[in-house]
């Protein structure tokens, strides 16, 4: 039974019709990619209304719609920065991550230069850095909102970036091989808290030792992208049950996005010591909003929403029910995915000590014509994807494989990811399961 908070966010109105006879019957679908993205809380609906409906006005302008919407974009940034740790001068409203994580990378970029620059050549004695590109480090199952920025950069020749493999034994970023390759000229490293595909976190003491551990050369600087799902953890080793806390993970940025919490599609920034402690460049230019650092009249009504979601993800008194019902549901499908297909399951998100997000599970079904994206064609009840919505442009081409092992060519092939939410349901699982077994058999009945 899921937490007495719980609402239904599954997909009841959108129904298929299939012949039965002269008889025709309705198949419930069920949601089953929440790392994807999930649906507006009621509350985050409200909020957002009231703002378009009061606050329609330009929250630059002095009349009283404008300082309405004002007034709400001050009140959402004070409630990320409590919630997160930090101060609301810290925290600037983006579109979404992939703009979020775009402005640190070319920030940091761009201060490197600025910085050598400045430095020049003192005493005679040539700079470690000088003649060297600006360097970044990350990991090599990051999200593409990190990723591809860090590959255009290298192909232009405006960074060296290293990409340091996850542990074939935990799937998580050690500790020593980031270290190991630090440079002098290194200017950042952006590391995921949650990987999106498998849901494997990576634990903050690392992070934290990380930053300190960093040589004391005014370039060196910590992104941290939150990514699916990730407000869901629970784990004390990780983000602690009802909070993210910037204090606590050590770091100088934090990506933060809706509508991954129940959210709307918009995202905020967090930068620690805005424009004092650690340096941000805007990629727009225009009006002064955001401190001049993202210009562009505010988007109230999502700034609303956003506030609202987070409020409510963190101070609901169900919290803890909400990350243990998910982990339960999660545990259950698993068991549920061994029973019914035996040695043919690959669960590709378990890994040996290494903690995850209570809501995710990547498996494989083995076999030469279950690939992935064929498999969930043919199920009628599922709704789900083989990994990131980003790739669902690519066709057949599989995304990034989960962290490597060495694995069966059809393990990474076949790899689905489902990721389950607040709502989910035993019952549904059952039903997946058997939507599941049924698509198998219709693919290899074709073969």
């Amino acid at each position: 039974v899921a937490p007495p908070l719980a609402r239904s966010h599954h997909a009841e109105g959108r129904v298929t019709v299939e012949a039965q006879g002269a008889a025709y019957r309705p198949r419930r679908k069920v949601y089953m990619d929440y790392n994807a993205t999930t649906p507006l809380e009621p509350e985050v609906i409200e909020a957002m209304t009231e703002a378009m409906r009061e606050a329609w006005g330009n929250p630059s302008s002095s009349y009283p719609a404008g300082r309405k919407a004002k007034e709400i974009i001050n009140t959402a940034r004070e409630n990320l920065a409590k919630m997160i740790g930090g101060q609301p001068q810290d925290v600037i409203f983006t579109s979404g991550g992939t703009e979020s994580n775009n402005l640190v990378i070319q920030s940091m970029v761009k201060h490197f230069h600025k910085v050598h620059a400045a430095n020049g050549d003192t005493g005679g004695h040539p700079s470690p850095v000088d003649g060297a590109l600006p360097h970044i480090i990350t990991c090599t199952v990051e999200h593409d909102s990190i990723r591809l920025p860090l590959e255009h950069l290298g192909e232009e020749r405006k960074a060296e970036v290293t990409f340091v493999p996850v542990s074939k034994v935990n799937g998580q970023v050690e500790a020593e091989d980031i270290l190991a390759a630090v440079r002098p000229a290194t200017c950042l490293v952006t590391i995921m808290l949650a990987n999106n595909e498998t849901g494997v976190v990576m634990p903050p003491l690392f992070l934290h030792s990380l930053v300190w551990e960093l040589p004391p050369h005014p370039c060196s600087w910590l992104l941290v992208s939150v990514t699916p799902a990730l407000w869901n953890q629970s784990d004390p080793q990780a983000l602690g049950k009802q909070r993210v806390d910037v204090r606590d993970l050590g770091v100088d940025f934090l990506t933060i996005v809706g509508h991954k919490f129940y959210g709307p599609r918009i995202g905020a920034l967090y930068v620690r010591g805005l424009g004092e402690h650690t340096p941000l460049y805007p990629m727009l230019f225009g009006g002064g909003q955001e401190r001049n650092f993202r210009p562009g009249t505010e988007n109230t009504p999502m700034i609303a929403g956003l506030g609202k979601a987070w409020q409510l993800r963190l101070v609901a008194e169900n919290c803890e029910a909400y990350e243990a019902h998910m982990r339960g549901v999660r545990d259950y499908l698993e068991e549920r995915l061994a029973a019914e297909f035996g040695e043919r399951i690959h669960l590709n998100s378990q890994f040996p000590g290494a903690k995850r997000l209570p809501n995710t599970c990547n498996f494989s079904i083995q076999g030469p014509q279950l690939q992935g994206r064929a498999l969930l064609a043919q199920c009628r009840t599922l709704l789900a994807s083989v990994g990131a919505a980003c790739h669902s442009e690519l066709g057949d081409r599989p995304p990034p494989p989960p962290p490597p092992r060495r694995q069966p060519v059809d393990v990474a092939r076949n790899a689905i990811r489902l990721s389950v939410g607040r709502s989910s349901t035993r019952a549904e699982v059952d039903l997946v399961v058997q939507d599941l077994k049924q698509a198998v058999a219709r693919l290899e009945g074709q073969a």
